[in-house]
C-alpha cells in the first residue's frame, strides 16, 4: 500500500507541482448574514468571521472585519459545519475493477502502515465527494486482521501534508467470522466445516488476537525499561499494538454479525482497551450492550438490504434510530470511495425511519468527531476551531438543497469536478438535424 504504489503516487504528484500554481494561503473570510447552524448550540442568524484556516468569531451579534478578503452573503441561505464521512477508502481506492488503482490492503497483519500514506490527493472521487458538502472524512485501511491505522484527512489539498488532519485515529482490526462454509481457491470449491470445528478455528484465531495485545504490553515494557546497556529490537507492528493497549489509540473493529459485536466488546473489556464498532450491521440488536459499554458505533450504508430472508426490510434503515435511542453515540460511513458523495443521503434514510434529524446532523458532524477524538478541531461551528464549513440553500440532508460554497481550513474552494464537468460538456453536445 505505501512503499510501492504510495512512491510512484508521490512521484507524480512532485512531478504536478512543478508546474502548479502555489496553493492559495487561508483566507480572511465573512460569511454574513445566513441562518447558522453550529450543532453545538441553537440555531441563529448571524456572522462568522474565518482567519487563518480558523473560525476567529461566529455569532448573532458579530460584523465582518474592515480586513475581510472574501465576503460571502448568506441572507436566505445556511450555514454549518462541515459533514464528516466517518468510514471511507478516499484517496485509496479509484476503480474497484482495476487492480492497479487499489491500495488499500496489504498482506498479512500490518498494524503499524498509516492509510495517510497510501492517500492519491488527486483522486477524482475526492472533489466529487466535496461538492456534496463533505469537508473531512476517515480513510481506512483494509486486509488484516490487523489492517493498519485509520487516519482522517480534509478533502482538499495539493499533497497529503496539506490533506492530514490525523495521522492516526485508531488502529482497525476486522474481526474474525464463525463460518461453516469457507472458498478454497486452491479447487475452486466450497468446503464445508462442521459447527465444532469452525468454533475451534475461530476461537484460536481470537486467542491469537489476544496474544497479540499481550506481546505489544511486554514490549511495551522492555522498552521503557531497557537500561543503557540492554538493546530492544524494534518492532513498528508491536509499538502500533502498544499504543491501543495504553489506551492512547482506540480499536476500531470491523464487525457485523451479533456474535462478533458482543465477543469485540467481551475482548476489549478484557484487555482493558478503548473500542469503536465499525460497519456494525446487527449492532442495533446489540444496543443495550452497546450503550452499557459505552462503545460507539460508525455505521456503515443505512440505503442497504437486509442480509438474511427473516430480516425485517427496513431493519437497516432503522438501526440509527434504534441505537440513538438507546444511548449508543452514532457516526455514519460510506465504507467505500465512489459512494462518499451520497453521504447525507444515508443519514436522510435514517430519519425517514425513525432518527431524529437533529441528531443525524450531529452524527454527521459533532458526533463524528468525538467519537474519533477530534471534536476540538472539528464538527461544529464554534470559535476556535478549524474553518470547515459549508452554506447551502436548504437541509444538506435533503437531495434537492444545493451546496453554494465549501470551506475547507478557511478556504472557499472550487466546486468543479469530474461530474460537473462532464455535464457541461454533454448539455452543449450539437443537437442532432
Amino acid at each position: 500500500m505505501i512503499r510501492t504504489r504510495g512512491r510512484i503516487a508521490a512521484a507524480g504528484m512532485l512531478a504536478l507541482a512543478l508546474t502548479a500554481p502555489a496553493v492559495p494561503a487561508a483566507q480572511t473570510l465573512a460569511i454574513e448574514g445566513g441562518t447558522v447552524h453550529p450543532v453545538s448550540g441553537a440555531s441563529y442568524t448571524g456572522t462568522v468571521v474565518v482567519r487563518d484556516g480558523m473560525i476567529e468569531a461566529a455569532g448573532p451579534g458579530v460584523a465582518a472585519p474592515r480586513d475581510v478578503e472574501v465576503l460571502i452573503d448568506a441572507r436566505g441561505l445556511h450555514v454549518y459545519p462541515g459533514l464528516f464521512n466517518a468510514w471511507t477508502t478516499l484517496g485509496l481506492v479509484e476503480i474497484d475493477s482495476v487492480s492497479a488503482t487499489l491500495d488499500q490492503a496489504e498482506l498479512g497483519d500490518t498494524p503499524h502502515l498509516l492509510a495517510v500514506e497510501g492517500v492519491h490527493p488527486a483522486s477524482e472521487i475526492i472533489p466529487v465527494t466535496r461538492a456534496n458538502g463533505t469537508t473531512h472524512a476517515l480513510t481506512a485501511p483494509g486486509g488484516g486482521p490487523w489492517a493498519g491505522q485509520a487516519s482522517v484527512i480534509l478533502l482538499d489539498g495539493w499533497t497529503v501534508e496539506e490533506m492530514e488532519v490525523e495521522k492516526s485515529v485508531g488502529v482497525v482490526l476486522e474481526w474474525p467470522s464463525l463460518a461453516t462454509r469457507e472458498f478454497d481457491f486452491s479447487t475452486f470449491s466450497v468446503r464445508e466445516k462442521k459447527f465444532s470445528e469452525a468454533k475451534r478455528d475461530y476461537d484460536r484465531t481470537v486467542d491469537e488476537l489476544g496474544d497479540w495485545i499481550e506481546a505489544a504490553r511486554q514490549y511495551d515494557h522492555a522498552r521503557s525499561n531497557a537500561g543503557s546497556g540492554t538493546a530492544v529490537e524494534q518492532d513498528h507492528a508491536l509499538e502500533a499494538v502498544a499504543s491501543v493497549a495504553r489506551g492512547e489509540l482506540p480499536l476500531l473493529v470491523v464487525a457485523d454479525r451479533a456474535r462478533a459485536i458482543r465477543d469485540a466488546v467481551a475482548f476489549a473489556e478484557e484487555h482493558g482497551l478503548q473500542l469503536v464498532v465499525a460497519s456494525g450491521r446487527d449492532a442495533a440488536g446489540e444496543a443495550d450492550l452497546l450503550a452499557e459499554k459505552k462503545v460507539p458505533v460508525i455505521l456503515n450504508s443505512v440505503q442497504a438490504l437486509p442480509v438474511e430472508e427473516d430480516d425485517p426490510y427496513d431493519g437497516p434503515f432503522a438501526a440509527p434510530g434504534e441505537l440513538h435511542r438507546a444511548g449508543v453515540p452514532i457516526a455514519f460511513g460510506t465504507f467505500d470511495a465512489s459512494n462518499a458523495r451520497a453521504l447525507p443521503y444515508e443519514a436522510a434514510t435514517a430519519v425517514a425511519f425513525g432518527l431524529d434529524a437533529d441528531a443525524a446532523l450531529r452524527a454527521l458532524t459533532l458526533g463524528a468527531a468525538e467519537i474519533l477524538g477530534l471534536d476540538d478541531r472539528l464538527g461544529s461551528v464554534d470559535a476556535g476551531k478549524w474553518a470547515n464549513l459549508i452554506v447551502t440553500d436548504g437541509d444538506p440532508l435533503e437531495v434537492r438543497t444545493a451546496i453554494r460554497h465549501v470551506i475547507v481550513r478557511g478556504r472557499d474552494v472550487d466546486l468543479s469536478n469530474r461530474h460537473s464537468r462532464s455535464y457541461e460538456l454533454y448539455r452543449g453536445r450539437p443537437a442532432l438535424r
